[in-house]
């Protein structure tokens, strides 16, 4: 199973990320977000979203975030 913090590769372009993001739909067709590593000139390249069962993993290294004291969503919103 390809976890979010997990690097993977669609099997079919050969696209490399680390997955963020997973999103799971009624009909099956779950799909994962993958985020490029910056290129040559250290510029950002778009994350793109590509069907589970088309990626592979890539290693064994899992990024996780501590986000503990800052958790997202959950926070209320700011108060001015």
């Amino acid at each position: 199973m390809i976890e979010l913090g997990m690097t993977a590769r669609d099997t079919i372009t050969g696209f490399e990320g680390v997955v963020t993001g997973r999103v799971e739909y009624i009909s099956g067709c779950n799909q994962l977000l993958l985020v490029p590593k910056v290129d040559e000139k250290g510029a950002a390249r778009d994350a793109q979203w590509f069907d589970e069962q088309r990626c592979a993993r890539v290693g064994t290294d899992r990024i996780v975030l501590d986000n503990g004291t800052t958790p997202g969503a959950d926070m209320a919103a700011p108060v001015r």
